[in-house]
């Protein structure tokens, strides 16, 4: 993959976590095969783990699991849990309950013109 393909790759990362509402999750593999790279989850868990921009809510992707798994990128501990959690997702044990009625799939939600 050259330069001009992994920054068209992390915008399309952004621009589709910001589509992600309030109270609600996604897997780095939904938003991976939503940007056109199907193969690329651990691409997108490391887009998300050096994501700075503020309107980007990084929190809100997780593993196909449910698991927080990329909580040291958020600093402090249990920083990424609180973002969530003041979202109404419920996190225990590192994990999002109830996460199938959680998981907000982007290719069914976005809706492109």
């Amino acid at each position: 993959m050259n330069k001009l393909d992994k920054e068209s790759l992390r915008q399309g990362v952004y621009d589709i976590v910001r589509y992600i509402p309030r109270g609600r999750a996604t897997s780095y593999g939904a938003v991976a095969k939503a940007a056109g790279y199907p193969n690329l989850s651990r691409m997108v868990g490391k887009i998300m783990a050096g994501c700075s921009e503020k309107n980007i809510p990084a929190h809100r992707v997780v593993n196909s699991q449910g698991v927080l798994s990329g909580k040291d990128a958020f600093g402090s501990a249990g920083e990424m849990q609180k973002l969530l959690e003041a979202e109404g997702v419920v996190v225990k044990n590192d994990r999002i309950i109830n996460w199938k009625t959680i998981f907000w799939n982007p290719l069914k939600e976005i809706k492109m013109e």
